[in-house]
């Protein structure tokens, strides 16, 4: 059963493990409204799916509990070799923490020009 107002359907809860700071660089979004992270899957998500992310970063064992929407898809054979996954968008529920917990560990990086999964 949908409930009103959602886009593409069911919820999916996905768990990912970002282990260094190279890897967090290239998946943030901080250009996102309440931040985002792409996510390499080859599981098959359409834009406005409902996520519920559980991320664990770098050495920390807690996993951070983000409820999100998709809201990039780059399928399989993408121009540019470019890996294949989606973005998630967080949530406003989660007040910014992810986005802030992550800034902090990319303090000092977020202006590089390096490449990232997205942009």
């Amino acid at each position: 059963m949908n409930s009103a107002g959602s886009l593409g359907g069911q919820q999916r809860i996905l768990s990912f493990a970002i282990k260094d700071k190279n890897a967090l660089y290239a998946s943030f979004m901080p250009f996102i409204k309440n931040g985002g992270l792409f996510i390499p899957t080859n599981k098959n998500y359409q834009l406005g799916d409902e996520i519920f992310l559980l991320l664990q970063l770098m050495e920390e064992t807690d996993r951070i509990p983000v409820a999100g929407k998709v809201i990039w898809v780059t399928p399989p054979g993408a121009e540019g070799s470019r890996s294949v996954g989606v973005g998630v968008q967080f949530s406003e529920q989660d007040k910014g923490g992810a986005r802030r917990k992550i800034e902090e560990y990319l303090a000092g990086a977020l202006n590089a020009d390096r490449p990232t999964h997205t942009m």
